[in-house]
């Protein structure tokens, strides 16, 4: 099956969103594991495309078009999963912080963490810090993003790493950072654990704080 499961990952590179759903279709009739259409084909293909959007090959238009053919095997594939056969390396629960409506870099990020096979929570946007929190719970998570493209929101931030805290979640969670006026400094600063400058920065360190 290396013959289909490599059509898969160029379809996904690609951005063909109709041929990734009817290859990754093909591949379950044919008898194919979900978890190894997955990891031999989908995640392979969104791992390509990070690495050409870092180094300047692909732009967030053509990035966007590849998680979006990543998100229809995906949604042919999940169904099929059992429990044991996933292998997500954790539950990300992300937003956009309160008083801030921007969603395109946090949507990027979503899709390309999916693309790692991150189970995905996504929130949206003016997402109180109690919300995080709450979902949290809910999801049992073990990362939370948080976006913000205006520096007047960037405090809530910060608000949302201290109620966890105060939640006493804060030990059971990694936080990440972004958006286009964060900065390594600044997240120093509120105590996150990592920031991503770019999408596919900010999955390398998910999962880097997931291993």
């Amino acid at each position: 099956m290396s013959e289909a499961f490599g059509k898969i990952k160029e379809a996904v590179i690609a951005g063909k969103v109709d041929e990734v759903k009817s290859l990754t279709q093909s591949a379950i009739d044919a008898g194919s594991a979900p978890g190894d259409v997955m990891d031999e084909g989908l995640l392979p293909g969104m791992d390509v495309v990070g690495q050409r959007m870092k180094t300047g090959e692909m732009f967030i238009p053509e990035v966007l078009l590849s998680a979006r053919a990543m998100q229809g095997g995906l949604d042919l594939l999940l169904p099929l999963m059992g429990e044991g056969e996933s292998r997500s390396p954790g539950t990300a629960v992300i937003g956009t912080v309160q008083g801030d409506l921007h969603d395109i870099g946090k949507n990027l990020v979503g899709m390309m963490l999916k693309g790692a096979g991150f189970n995905v929570i996504d929130l949206g946007t003016d997402v109180k810090p109690q919300e995080f929190t709450d979902a949290v719970k809910k999801h049992n998570a073990n990362l939370v993003g948080l976006s913000a493209l205006l520096t007047t929101t960037m405090p809530k931030m910060q608000e949302t790493i201290e109620t966890l805290i105060e939640a006493g979640l804060r030990d059971k969670v990694k936080v990440m950072a972004g958006g286009a006026p964060v900065t390594q400094e600044f997240v120093n600063k509120i105590g996150a654990d990592a920031y991503g400058a770019n999408a596919a920065a900010a999955v390398d360190r998910a999962k880097e704080l997931m291993a």
